[in-house]
């Protein structure tokens, strides 16, 4: 009897021991999740830990687009050429040479236990979807691991390493040589005539609201449907709200309940380039650093890349010297490229950022100094209003010139350390009440209490205007009494004023020169207010005559765009202004019938499908939109960044998630999308914003427990 029982009790004890499986993990972490979805769609994610937010977070993002979530860490891993062939090779090898599995996995492994499990929930959530929606096909990953955040940690698009070019990279590693001038050449125009990227951040101090509480605009302009809108909540502390980009843990740009973050894209020198001496001894390679020889670190990568049904393969080498990978050749040199590259602490500061409540601790969580492409306006319940002008910039010895290419042997172009956070540009509660950063130059971010040109070396920040920067510094001066309604009023404003600088020059030129089929438009530019709207002829005439003047007309060397358009406004030939407008006339009558084109039947919203290109088509619905682009100084930007043959004129990019927060005893908000929250064309969340979006009538978020319930629509946990 006593042996019997022993065997009972092992048995008991050994199936009581009887660890886990996968899936029982997940299912058990599942059930200290609640996702409730508001009648727009927002998941609200409430977890237990924020490991368990991190699971539910990403299961939502799963929910509404697991395409964008696969394809960003498809890209990010260096495996594009496995889902889109040979052409993606140099985008993979870009990404492979600054860091491969075993380095990711290596730096996965030296993590803070607390973001190991953030990892681990990245991966637990997505693979939990994955298990419990069979019907989902992934295109190539059908397991996520915790080592893939760290490719993808910074969190804006691309982040840095999007600024180093594919096509250079192909020219080095197919055949040792530089970019060809002439491609050299039609890079440098695609890239000036690209839809400008880019962000708008307004900061408003309490002394200039009606509340007297702070107020913040997030205004990211990155192109559609690349974030989320998100709200994520943990029992450790954690109650986020804001975008974030697909695949990430972290909202990327938002608030919580007294701190407001919003990110533009700085354009400071955070990037250098060195050209190496390299010298071959032996069969092996050095490069000449000093008085010293030193090795190349010489390795191989294996590429896969399809081919209609087949996969194949490419072997390239990769060199590295101490200043990072050998990219591309410049003056018959190889060219390291040296950028930040810490993704454990870019991860560990993307999190901490979103539980700060105040600025001594958003200050602090600066010091990590890992948010290398970006600049940070920002607001909090305190009543504070500050700017940080870049978070990574090297130290570097000013007597070099760090906008081309340096001498890599020469020690004394090295990087010397970072500088501090106080030593960066920063502008903290200015007098004049308000902070802006439209992509523009910091020394105008605060009226005369902005920082001094004089007082930073040249290499902190490019000195240069635009007109959006212009367009927020004559909305913003002298003026009070905001509230939310009256700031998104704002940033949405009509006037346009690169056309204020264009436009005259083409009139004057017309009156000196008439031409009798120019008379009609011309009197059309003649009395218009240089405000967009639907209903704007002029609009479509001057966008059109803009865009033309940008791929056609005279085009001095070294001028920026603000330049380059107040040449062509006056003294670019009269002849050229008259041609192109006539061309203008042409394209119009010949794809329209009329040049009488109102701006909201040429400028439209389309989405189709889920897919990340939308196939555009004239024949199919859209809707009118009678925002503009960014190029021309509207805040609320509104630009394509390809076509598809299309007469018609969609919109890839500009507003997106777009927020204007106001903090006080309790934070409020107001946001919308372009589109939807949801990229499944089967979903009522799919486009259900757009007509808001284009009316300029943002919804209410909900914040507060008891706000996100009254507007619940589904509630359930991860895998139910």
């Amino acid at each position: 009897m006593r042996i019997l029982s022993l065997l009972v009790l092992l048995v008991i004890t050994s199936c009581a021991q009887k660890p886990k499986t996968e899936v029982e993990k997940w299912q058990a972490q599942a059930e200290n999740i609640t996702i409730i979805r508001d009648d727009f769609g927002v998941p609200h994610i409430y977890g237990k830990s924020d490991a368990d937010a991190v699971f539910g977070l990403l299961y939502a993002q799963c929910e509404d687009d697991f395409n964008r979530v696969e394809q960003n860490y498809i890209w990010a891993t260096g495996r594009l050429a496995e889902v889109e062939g040979e052409d993606a090779l140099y985008s993979d090898l870009r990404a492979r040479l600054f860091m491969s599995e075993d380095e990711a996995k290596a730096n996965y492994e030296k993590s803070p236990e607390w973001l190991k499990e953030l990892c681990n929930a990245f991966a637990d959530g997505i693979n939990y979807y994955l298990h419990t929606h069979p019907e989902v096909k992934p295109r190539l990953l059908t397991r996520f691991e915790p080592w893939m955040p760290m490719y993808f940690s910074e969190g804006s698009i691309g982040g840095d390493i999007e600024r180093i070019s594919v096509r250079k990279i192909k020219a080095f590693y197919e055949s040792g040589m530089e970019i060809p001038e002439m491609e050299a050449l039609k890079m440098k125009k695609e890239e000036e005539m690209a839809e400008p990227q880019g962000s708008n951040g307004i900061a408003i101090s309490g002394k200039l609201t009606e509340s007297g509480n702070a107020m913040l605009l997030i205004n990211p302009h990155t192109s559609f449907y690349f974030r989320g809108e998100v709200h994520v909540v943990s029992e450790e502390g954690l109650n986020a709200y804001g975008a974030v980009t697909w695949g990430q843990f972290f909202v990327y740009q938002g608030f919580n309940e007294k701190t407001g973050w919003m990110h533009t894209s700085t354009y400071t020198d955070v990037m250098d380039e060195f050209k190496e001496v390299i010298v071959k001894n032996d069969g092996k390679l050095f490069y000449q650093y000093g008085e010293e020889l030193r090795p190349v670190e010489v390795s191989e990568v294996t590429l896969t890349y399809k081919e209609g049904e087949a996969l194949k393969e490419k072997t390239f080498p990769m060199y590295h010297t101490h200043h990072g990978p050998i990219t591309h050749a410049v003056d018959g040199q190889w060219t390291a490229s040296a950028m930040m590259w810490e993704p454990v602490k870019a991860l560990e500061q993307s999190h901490i950022r979103t539980k700060q409540d105040g600025y001594k601790g958003f200050r602090e969580m600066m010091d990590i100094r890992t948010n290398s492409s970006n600049n940070t306006v920002y607001a909090d319940a305190e009543g504070n209003i500050a700017y940080f002008h870049g978070n990574f910039i090297p130290k570097r010895d000013t007597i070099f010139d760090y906008a081309e290419p340096v001498d890599g042997s020469n020690p004394k172009t090295d990087w010397q350390g970072l500088h501090t956070v106080d030593e960066n540009i920063l502008v903290l509660n200015p007098g004049n009440g308000w902070i802006q950063n439209c992509n523009s130059t910091p020394y105008t971010s605060a009226l005369e209490f902005s920082p001094k040109r004089e007082n930073y070396p040249n290499y902190m920040s490019i000195d240069r205007e635009n007109f959006r920067g212009v367009h927020a510094i004559e909305l913003l001066t002298d003026r009070s009494g905001y509230t939310l309604d009256s700031l998104i009023a704002l940033a949405h404003d009509t006037y346009l004023p690169a056309f204020e600088a264009l436009i005259p020059g083409l009139i004057k030129a017309y009156d000196e020169n008439p031409i009798s089929k120019l008379k009609e438009p011309i009197a059309v530019l003649r009395n218009w207010d240089y405000r967009t709207s639907k209903e704007a002829i002029a609009m479509t005439l001057a966008h059109y005559y803009g865009t033309k003047s940008y791929r056609n007309a005279e085009r001095p060397e070294g001028m920026t765009p603000m330049q380059l358009i107040a040449y062509w406004g006056s003294e670019s030939p009269q002849k050229e202004k008259l041609t192109l407008f006539e061309e203008v006339i042409d394209q119009l009558e010949a794809d329209f019938g009329t040049w009488q084109m109102p701006w909201g039947e040429v400028h439209r919203y389309q989405r189709l499908n889920g897919d990340i290109r939308q196939p555009f088509d004239d024949a199919k619905p859209s809707i009118p939109i009678g925002f503009a682009s960014g190029r021309w100084g509207a805040l609320a930007a509104y630009g394509e960044r390809y076509n598809n043959g299309t007469k018609k004129i969609y919109g890839t990019r500009g507003n997106s998630f777009v927020a204007a927060v106001e903090f006080g005893e309790k934070v409020k908000a107001k946001t919308i999308l372009a589109g939807g929250q949801s990229g499944n064309p089967d979903s009522p969340h799919f486009d259900d914003q757009i007509q808001m979006y284009a009316d300029v009538k943002w919804k209410d978020a909900a914040y507060y427990k008891e706000d996100v319930l009254k507007r619940a629509v589904k509630t359930y946990k991860p895998g139910e």
